[in-house]
């Protein structure tokens, strides 16, 4: 078990011996602990890459929005806002991506929100071939109709278009794809 005042070698020692549904639970309960924001830090990122072997990508991307939450540099909360979009467009969450992505640009400067913009289209578009590739056509959906309000090239929304209507064609969604044909 876990205790307040362990060091986080000791931490990882302890709980590597043990299950994945079991490191869990002594890490959310570790967090009730009264513990040092470096010593949480740790834990949120131990419990955000736990989470992430078995899945379980939005409850990741909260724990490494945690770890944002308690960062004191802009940097810092930058790089852990976008693990959490990356884990959330992993998990084929749209909207948590979005809201994830929004918070890194609220902390960053002009040149860091068009890298920001740019690293979360690439990994729409990354993702989205993953999820056609594993016949996720669903969330491959999803991801490119996200795709198309965003800022992209008419070269980049015309072979998104063409993508979006083989999927609509193949899960049967005739109204999205005759409103996709008429614009």
């Amino acid at each position: 078990m876990l205790k307040a005042g362990m060091t986080k070698s000791e931490i990882e020692k302890e709980i590597a011996e043990k299950g994945t549904y079991v490191q869990i639970d002594w890490l959310t309960r570790f967090l009730k602990e009264p513990l040092t924001m470096d010593m949480k830090k740790f834990v949120y990122l131990k419990l955000g890459e736990t989470y992430e072997k078995i899945n379980m990508f939005k409850e990741a991307a909260k724990m490494y929005d945690n770890m944002a939450g308690l960062s004191i540099t802009f940097v810092e909360k930058i790089k852990h806002h976008m693990k959490s979009v990356e884990t959330y467009v992993k998990g084929g969450d749209v909207v948590g991506s979005e809201e994830a992505m929004k918070k890194a640009m609220s902390d960053a400067n002009s040149v860091q929100r068009e890298e920001i913009y740019q690293q979360t289209l690439r990994l729409y578009k990354t993702q989205a071939d993953i999820f056609e590739k594993n016949m996720k056509r669903t969330n491959a959906m999803q991801i490119y109709e996200k795709l198309l309000e965003m800022r992209i090239t008419e070269s980049e929304r015309a072979e998104i278009r063409e993508k979006l209507k083989v999927l609509y064609e193949n899960l049967g969604r005739r109204k999205e794809l005759h409103s996709l044909e008429r614009k």
